[in-house]
């Protein structure tokens, strides 16, 4: 990727005061992120009212925030839940970057107080009249923030994100331990959260909650700016963790609430009369209404945003196809955001072809073997991708930036007869038959063809299996009875980082720290494929740990200099996010969340 991004100094007192860094999002050089026609900036005065249309085929994996961790989760979440620091709604990155109250009643620093000297203890108070959309309205309290942290590592459906909280909380490793050996019952669930408590979290009164690290985090706030750092009434002990039965009884704190959520169908949010504008410097909530329509093709949905009869595309991309004829339409956005879209993961314990995916030269053959620029014109070409040979792109502080990639190829495209060579070395002369999964909705049947094509000229063979876009993350790639078993070897997930800057935690601890898991837990979070490496974790611990931001950044890059050489993942393409509205959508935003900020949205009729 182009380097488009200001990299200025960051002192390491700077990131303690909460200077912060940028979610989900590049830089241009004039600072702006988006492209397209710019539809983020228009000069229309705002408008109140109506329902915003979305359209697209798949569903969000939970409406649970402390198991979901998913563009679209998040995308709709931003409506109706709030944490205690978030980021504001702009096309600006450097705007994008700046840690804002939410709740909170400012952001704490080692100023104001509300951080102390040594950097581990952080204190929030809540503002009043921050309240729950009950019967009577309830204020949020410290207590409900208290739950919703304990909630993440409740033992049927934990965060993705869990080692945030665990590497930096203290004493909350200790209390997941014990919640993880728990029956996955509510009763079950609600009583050990009830009886225990985490020693890092004080509430100190109804509306003031204190932290405790375990060692300083520059970070940490950017950390509790994540959908999963969102507080959880005492009524959700009543249901298991993102169950059917917990999706149907979501209550609400932000300016919109759930109105009906029929999974793979629709989702409604309506406005919520509890929420308090004068709470919330980061919403606008012009719009009644919004309405998500699901289990259309990408054709379908593309076609409505087109004509107008509907307002945004939701988990579907405009066709590849009709991108060139876009690129100067003011309905298009393309958002830089930092996307890993593609990476190829391996199931490092898959039992399949004597274990292959646990072997570095079959693995370092696939990186040869793949053609990374049939792929990016999968997605569009040049415009929207370019090829990467390492997992974080120049918007991050860890970016190798005179790296030498070990699996380089001409133009990107492949080099079978060096990943036959490898395979036969490991023992596969007449190549393998490999197993992968694949999402069936927008580019990623062609992706999985485009895969199948490229290593079949290396002699490896893919059997490909669709699953269904909502389900691939949640009830299959997060399920590791299935690599266990070798239902399959390889998979194309993507990867949006949650901040820039010196965001190699964003990257590497959610995908491939590994240190409090083992091969036969019921979750490895987002470590799909249980990469396990004590040299990795060593140098991400130290990276987490750093006194400095330099030495945190040599780690991160020295940690993703070892996976790249380990061949733990094939680094495919860096993609912008292209994302289309109708004419009379204003307002658009691509941050924080490239899909757009449905809470700054409104409707020019």
């Amino acid at each position: 990727m182009d380097s488009r991004t200001k990299r200025t100094p960051m002192t390491w007192a700077a990131l303690g005061l909460a200077t912060s860094l940028v979610l989900a999002a590049c830089a241009g050089d004039d600072g702006g992120g988006t492209g397209g026609g710019g539809g983020g900036d228009q000069a229309g005065e705002p408008e109140r009212g109506g329902t915003l249309k979305i359209v697209g085929k798949g569903d969000v994996t939970s409406m649970d925030t402390a198991f979901s961790y998913y563009t679209l989760n998040y995308a709709i979440m931003r409506g109706f839940t709030r944490q205690l620091v978030t980021y504001p709604t702009t096309n600006n990155v450097d705007e994008a970057g700046q840690i804002v109250a939410d709740m909170a009643t400012e952001v704490p620093t080692v100023d104001n107080g509300g951080i102390s000297s040594d950097r581990l203890t952080y204190t929030f108070t809540i503002k009043e009249g921050v309240q729950w959309n009950t019967s009577p309205p309830r204020q949020v309290t410290a207590a409900d923030m208290e739950r919703g942290i304990e909630r993440l590592c409740n033992p049927v459906k934990p965060s993705g994100a869990l080692s945030y909280y665990t590497s930096t909380i203290s004493g909350m490793q200790q209390y997941c331990d014990g919640l993880s050996q728990v029956e996955g019952t509510a009763q079950a669930i609600g009583g050990y959260i009830r009886d225990n408590s985490i020693s890092g979290i004080n509430v100190v009164d109804e509306r003031t909650i204190e932290f405790t690290l375990s060692q300083p985090a520059p970070d940490f706030l950017n950390i509790m700016a994540e959908y999963f750092a969102t507080p959880a009434p005492e009524e959700y002990l009543q249901y298991v963790p993102s169950s059917q039965e917990f999706n149907q009884n979501v209550l609400s704190n932000g300016p919109y609430q759930v109105a009906t959520y029929d999974p793979g169908n629709e989702i409604v949010l309506e406005r919520n009369s509890a929420w308090n504008a004068d709470t919330d410097d980061v919403r606008e909530a012009y719009l009644d209404t919004i309405h998500v329509q699901e289990g259309l093709s990408q054709q379908s949905a593309y076609q409505q945003v087109s004509a107008g009869t509907a307002d945004l595309l939701w988990d579907t991309p405009p066709p590849t196809a009709q991108l060139p004829t876009l690129y100067e339409d003011e309905r298009l956005e393309l958002v830089e955001n930092g996307l890993f879209n593609k990476y190829i993961v391996f199931n490092m314990v898959s039992p399949n072809e004597n274990s292959a995916m646990s072997k570095p030269a079959v693995r370092k053959a696939i990186n040869f073997a793949v053609d990374k620029q049939a792929i990016i014109q999968v997605y569009g070409g040049p415009q929207i991708a370019t090829p990467a040979c390492q997992i974080m792109p120049e918007t991050s502080r860890a970016h190798l930036d005179d790296f030498e990639c070990p699996y380089a190829t001409e133009d990107s495209a492949g080099d079978p007869d060096r990943a036959q060579q490898l395979l036969a070395e490991a023992g596969y002369p007449n190549g393998l038959t490999l197993k992968m999964k694949y999402r069936n909705t927008g580019n990623h049947p062609e992706v999985a063809e485009t895969l199948k094509d490229s290593l079949s000229r290396a002699g490896i063979t893919l059997q490909t299996q669709p699953v269904p876009g909502d389900d691939f993350y949640s009830g299959f790639l997060q399920v590791p009875d299935n690599a266990r078993r070798g239902a399959w070897d390889i998979a194309a997930p993507g990867w949006i980082p949650d901040w820039f800057g010196l965001n190699g935690r964003t990257y590497l601890q959610p995908l491939f720290y590994s240190a409090n898991l083992s091969r036969d837990a019921s979750s490895w979070g987002t470590n799909y494929g249980f990469y396990n490496s004590e040299e990795v974790n060593t140098l991400i611990d130290q990276a987490t740990t750093a006194e400095n931001p330099d030495d945190a950044a040599a780690a991160f890059a020295d940690a993703q200099r070892q996976i790249i050489e380990e061949a733990a993942i094939v680094p495919v393409m860096w993609q912008k996010n292209p994302q289309l509205h109708s004419r009379r959508v204003e307002g658009f935003a691509g941050y924080p969340n490239a899909i757009g900020d449905i809470t700054h949205m409104w409707l020019s009729e």
